[in-house]
């Protein structure tokens, strides 16, 4: 809905609103000039088809490392963990 601008200086805090604002009318609106949009599938799936393939070896091999690199020091923590609980008296 428009809103109206108050010139009171006592008015209201709130605009008044003009209810009788009609919103414009697209019934002779064809079209022609607009295309058919495509859905989320359709999008995705070519996406998928064609860039994701060029970039999965390259991924795969940097989370290969990440992996492999973040194994490492739980490895240790865990060798050291256990050494810790053979020293302890029991």
């Amino acid at each position: 809905m428009k809103p109206t601008t108050i010139t009171n200086k006592n008015a209201r805090k709130f605009p008044f609103v003009d209810f009788q604002y009609q919103a414009s009318n697209l019934e002779d609106f064809t079209g022609c000039c607009a295309k058919t949009s495509k859905s989320l599938r359709d999008i995705s799936r070519d996406y998928f088809d064609s860039e994701a393939n060029h970039d999965f070896l390259s991924d795969a091999a940097v989370f290969g490392t990440l992996i492999a690199t973040a194994a490492v020091p739980i490895i240790f923590g865990v060798s050291a963990v256990l050494e810790l609980c053979r020293a302890l008296p029991f």
